[in-house]
């Protein structure tokens, strides 16, 4: 199934689940109607950072929208390509968690808003130099080194080098 067919089709239908309409969606996710509208008629492609708030005001994995049940290895790409999520470890039930590879553009920035509370993040960087913003201040991380933060609070990816940034992201949700 294609990516994005697969994206509009588990939109819709974890709507409708809920019996929301598109309004509700929309003040659940901060994503305008509009744009809802347009990704489950499959009319566009969300951004990540779209991507993550709609997952997040629905309460659900952010790998439900990018992992067909029939093709593990989908990747999706943003139309502008600053960056790239690709599911190594799709949703587990039991353990709850997703597991990415992600690559981040030179000079591409990606703020992702909270996830639901209690969500723990850990981020390890296999090439490159990413920055980070947690708890409202810049970090480096630097290739074979990680964090762990909170990722029910805001926080930011940034590549200020010219070179693609590639690292690891698993999301631990709790019970």
């Amino acid at each position: 199934m294609d990516i994005t067919l697969h994206l509009a089709t588990t939109l819709k239908t974890l709507r409708q689940a809920r019996g929301w309409s598109l309004s509700k969606l929309a003040d659940e996710t901060g994503v305008s109607k509009a744009m809802l509208g347009q990704i489950e008629r499959n009319e566009s492609s969300p951004t990540v950072s779209t991507l993550w708030k709609i997952a997040t005001g629905l309460n659900v994995p952010f790998s439900a929208f990018i992992t067909p049940e029939a093709d593990r290895q989908a990747v999706f790409d943003p139309q502008q390509q600053a960056m790239v999520v690709k599911p190594l470890f799709p949703w587990d039930e039991t353990l709850r968690f997703d597991y990415f590879s992600i690559t981040l553009a030179p000079g591409a920035l990606s703020e992702s808003t909270p996830h639901e509370a209690g969500v723990i993040e850990h981020v390890v960087v296999i090439s490159g130099e990413l920055e980070m913003k947690i708890d409202g201040k810049w970090q480096s991380i630097s290739a074979d080194s990680g964090v762990r933060f909170a990722g029910d609070k805001p926080h930011a990816y940034r590549n200020s080098s010219d070179r693609t940034v590639h690292f690891h992201s698993l999301i631990h949700y709790p019970r």
